[in-house]
């Protein structure tokens, strides 16, 4: 690269709705642009976003370094139940560990509940006779025999993806290497092949054979997927590696994620996560709900120390993506690492309709971005929380997105006012009573990731973005009594900011078990430092690289006689009595008191990642035709916001971002931006910090 030559990287998050783009120079420029959705191959709606975006703003597909990107594909393939045909191959004795699950039910009262059904019927499910010990040592040798035997069961099923998972592959990966060796030469090189101890490098036979199941699943659309997108790219001329997030918030070349499929199923929400984090580092706030609503869902996680708290327990499936504790055993279960997420079937698209017994919700069917809520003109026929949004007043009633999207306000209000008359109530009071509704739906995603957790969510700030995040985040503070909202600037792109601000990372984890009271600190400084090469080794960074990597430390404890562990950060050269203190304080943190036995090591746990971009997003401009748009759009001073019974319509200023001074503004007040509307109601105060930041004060509201 010339001195001075400009080059530039992408971020591109797909939602249910929109897609969000962002172009960031390696001057610090920023564009940002909005684009709909295509749900038949969402390559294509980012190809042709990228391209359209390019040429407004001049700039040479040759001069893209890379783009990074956040992406649904995963998860929506296992909620939609539209993955591909697997076969499993397990040792002798375990084909029926999918059936068996664990002792898990997430309505502990229902008699009529049932599990889901396994990704994996029986009769694709195939033995082979072999087994090694918890400690790697082979006590029953690989039958060589049974090799062929399984090839031949797999091609008569005409399965397109192989799962393999041995009994404690974990500590010795010979024979299920051995198997994947001998099928990938047996089988059409097409089929895809994965071994569990590729994914899972930790005990638990139940996860193990569910998350490489869930991989294999998944696997083959998701390399179809990344095979579109790399042709399209390419026949725009944008030639740059492509690298999507992972669920644990780093990202990793797509050529990487093929065979790891499993790793992104919450590749887009995690990417806001990471921006939520960067904010709260920047803006010396320790505690941070992140709160994430686009057209399709919503999703609330904790950053607390600036960094996202992390899962291992996330089950995906069933029609739901979580990780409570509370309500486990309606899914499939992942056993990765995932940004602790919360995630609910509420967005702007959230169908308003009656339930066979007459009662009204709010989602989780949503219509998505074809044909959209009513108002979009598209041929919508059912209300949606954003036709609520625009007859409360709280959006304009004229266009969304810089003027890219026309709005037809006539056809949200016959729909709503069908359903005022059906429960005999007043126009206003029934929208009010929908956003309402849709927010405590809402509010139950944040206690998900805090009250569950043990933590008082009025301790936090909530930071809130996505196109309808900033919309309904003073109801859900009012709820929960948390005193502060903080809108980040670009709040309706800014999992595509959170993208370009993370880094490239890798986590491998070792099985360790061993007594606490038996720890050997050399050795774990030993196996420490092997576990980190690893890593290093898999995310394959440059040798001039190494000195700006990051390294984080993790161990798996618990009491001897627990089933499950806590995870908890370590520090190199630590010794016994300060892993201890690590999982006592942990412990008392999460369940509010400390036991008395023995602590034991299960895994150990690093993260590798490279050093991330920032970004200062204030710089954010729009491109040639959005900003013309923002100039024509023609928005009133003022115009009547409905607030309830207690305040009804007031006539409320309209305002942009950089109208907000220091002094700040008492509420009502809603500010309209390119990507998304902020609405603060009566009683709050809001300003606009040094970093550019919509910060709203809860308190008088309470």
């Amino acid at each position: 690269m010339t001195n001075g030559e400009k080059k530039y990287r992408i971020g591109a998050d797909v939602g249910g709705t929109f897609t969000d783009l962002v172009v960031v120079s390696n001057q610090g420029e920023v564009w940002k642009r909005k684009v709909s959705t295509t749900p038949s191959d969402f390559s294509v709606g980012i190809v042709e976003g990228i391209r359209a975006l390019l040429e407004d703003l001049e700039i040479s597909p040759a001069n893209i370094e890379y783009v990074n990107h956040g992406t649904t594909i995963a998860s929506n393939a296992i909620l939609e139940n539209k993955g591909a045909k697997v076969a499993l191959i397990a040792t002798r004795g375990f084909r029926d560990v999918l059936e068996l699950r664990r002792l898990r039910r997430p309505m502990l009262y229902d008699l009529r509940w049932r599990p889901p059904p396994p990704l994996v019927p029986r009769n694709l499910r195939f033995e082979i006779s072999e087994r090694i010990g918890p400690d790697g040592i082979v006590k029953i040798p690989l039958a060589e025999s049974g090799l062929e035997q399984c090839a031949l069961a797999v091609r008569a099923s005409g399965a397109e993806a192989v799962a393999i998972c041995l009994l404690h592959s974990y500590a010795n990966p010979e024979h299920e290497h051995r198997v994947a060796e001998h099928l990938r030469a047996s089988l059409p090189a097409s089929t895809f092949i994965t071994c569990s101890s590729d994914i899972v490098r930790e005990p638990r036979e139940y996860e193990r054979t569910s998350t490489v199941t869930v991989n294999a699943f998944i696997g083959p659309g998701v390399h179809r997927y990344l095979d579109a997108l790399s042709r399209g790219l390419k026949a725009i001329g944008v030639h740059a590696p492509v690298r999507l997030m992972q669920s644990n918030g780093a990202l990793l070349e797509a050529g990487r994620v093929s065979s790891r499929a499993a790793s992104i199923i919450e590749s887009g929400p995690a990417a806001g996560v990471i921006g939520a984090a960067k904010i709260a580092a920047e803006s010396g706030i320790e505690q941070v709900i992140a709160f994430d609503m686009g057209g399709t869902t919503a999703k609330a996680a904790l950053v607390e120390n600036a960094q996202p708290t992390m899962t291992l327990d996330y089950e995906v499936g069933a029609g739901i993506n979580l990780s409570s504790k509370l309500a486990m055993g309606g899914g499939y279960a992942v056993r990765l690492p995932f940004v602790d997420l919360s995630e609910i079937g509420a967005g702007g698209g959230s169908h308003i309709e009656f339930d066979k017994a007459g009662h009204l919700h709010v989602g989780p069917e949503s219509c998505g971005a074809d044909p959209g809520p009513m108002c979009y003109g598209r041929g919508g026929r059912i209300p949606a929380l954003t036709d609520a949004f625009l007859a409360l007043g709280y959006l304009n009633s004229t266009s969304l997105a810089g003027g890219g999207l026309k709005l037809h306000p006539e056809a949200a209000l016959q729909g709503l006012e069908s359903i005022a008359r059906r429960i005999e109530s007043n126009f206003h009071e029934t929208c009010y009573g929908v956003f309402q509704l849709a927010a405590s739906t809402m509010v139950k995603a944040v206690k998900a990731v805090t009250t569950f957790r043990g933590r008082d969510p009025r301790e936090y700030t909530l930071v809130a973005y996505g196109g309808n995040g900033p919309m309904v985040a003073t109801a859900i503070a009012a709820a929960l009594e948390i005193p502060r909202v903080l809108i980040p600037p670009n709040p309706g792109v800014f999992s595509a900011m959170g993208l370009l601000a993370s880094s490239t990372g890798q986590e491998v984890v070792r099985a360790y078990r061993r007594r606490l009271v038996d720890l050997n600190i050399d050795e774990l400084e030993s196996v420490f430092q092997s576990v980190e090469q690893e890593a290093i080794d898999e995310l394959a960074v440059n040798k001039e690289e190494l000195p700006q990597l990051s390294v984080r430390r993790r161990i798996d404890l618990r009491y001897i006689g627990q089933a499950y562990e806590l995870s908890v950060p370590i520090e190199s050269g630590a010794g016994a009595d300060d892993v201890a203190q690590a999982f006592l304080s942990e412990y008392k943190r999460t369940y509010g008191h400390e036991g008395t036995e023995e602590i034991e090591l299960i895994n150990l746990r690093v993260f590798v990642a490279s050093s991330a971009h920032t970004i200062d997003q204030r710089s954010a401009v729009a491109g040639e035709d959005t900003r013309a748009a923002l100039e024509t759009e023609k928005v009133r001073s003022t115009r009547p916001a409905y607030f309830g019974p207690k305040f009804g319509l007031v006539e409320t200023p309209i305002v942009r971002r950089a109208d907000l001074s220091n002094q700040g503004m008492h509420g009502p007040v809603i500010v309209e931006e390119y990507d998304s509307t902020i609405l603060v109601p009566p009683k709050c105060d809001v300003l606009l910090d040094p970093r550019g930041n919509i910060v709203i004060n809860m308190s008088k509201s309470f």
